[in-house]
């Protein structure tokens, strides 16, 4: 990492996010997992988080002040882009994609946590594109506790459609092909998370690394294009974890009607 790439280096304990990196370099995966002193990946996560909350609290707010039509419904904003409108947007972008794989019903009942993931990934992915700022996306720790809460809790869904039956499925159809089956689904369940974790890390990795190279090297109007780029690319993988992460949850939910 070069000096001054980001507004940490200022940090007095900057030196310990050098030593980090250096781990990173040489591929020492067990150090930087299990490292005593992690570098700031979660001072990123608490960025966004505040982030949210703080919109969140917005909205709230405003909730209380728009105006509510005849049927207390909330009027449209004017504004094309005004912010309500946006979220709006995404809200129901992610409401569709639940919609189109699992219905009407279960989409609005498991939207506050699909929801909640989608804007979180989406707002680190994002704010990997200010100069000065890493996304907490871009580390695996923070992807593999996104993924384990959705493989959680895909499975707290099951069990709760389909009390312990839910876990005759692992089995299959048939008892004599269990000593096989079981095997094989143990181990595609427990995939799920990595391969969610991983996929999220190397795209985002690969996005911020060119964008900051550019960045870098040229940084009037050379980055531009990289930039479009990039909130594509930020966008499409909040897409993709959020949509994999649907499919989990609807495969737990009625897995024994198919």
């Amino acid at each position: 990492m070069g000096d001054h790439s980001t507004w940490f280096n200022l940090h007095p304990d900057y030196d310990n996010l050098q030593n980090w990196a250096a781990k990173y370099l040489a591929r020492d995966w067990h150090g930087m997992m299990f490292e005593k002193d992690p570098p700031f990946s979660i001072t990123h996560v608490v960025i966004s988080l505040f982030i949210l909350v703080v919109l969140a609290m917005g909205a709230v707010v405003y909730r209380k002040k728009v105006a509510v039509g005849a049927e207390g419904r909330l009027i449209p904003e004017k504004k094309l882009l005004g912010t309500r409108n946006i979220f709006e947007m995404i809200t129901g972008l992610v409401l569709s994609l639940s919609e189109g794989v699992m219905g009407r019903e279960k989409a609005e009942r498991f939207l506050p946590l699909i929801g909640t993931v989608f804007f979180f990934i989406l707002f680190n992915n994002i704010i990997g594109l200010i100069p000065g700022f890493l996304p907490a996306t871009d580390t695996l720790k923070t992807n593999l506790a996104l993924s384990a809460l959705i493989f959680l809790m895909t499975h707290v869904y099951g069990v709760k459609a389909h009390g312990l039956a839910y876990f005759k499925h692992f089995f299959g159809p048939v008892w004599y092909l269990a000593w096989l089956m079981f095997p094989i689904e143990l181990i595609s369940h427990l995939a799920r998370p990595i391969s969610l974790a991983l996929r999220l890390l190397g795209n985002m990795v690969a996005d911020h690394k060119v964008l900051a190279t550019f960045f870098f090297l040229v940084p009037l109007l050379v980055p531009l294009p990289f930039y479009v780029l990039g909130i594509l690319v930020c966008v499409v993988q909040a897409v993709v974890f959020t949509l994999l992460s649907i499919v989990y949850i609807e495969l737990a939910v009625a897995h024994e009607e198919h």
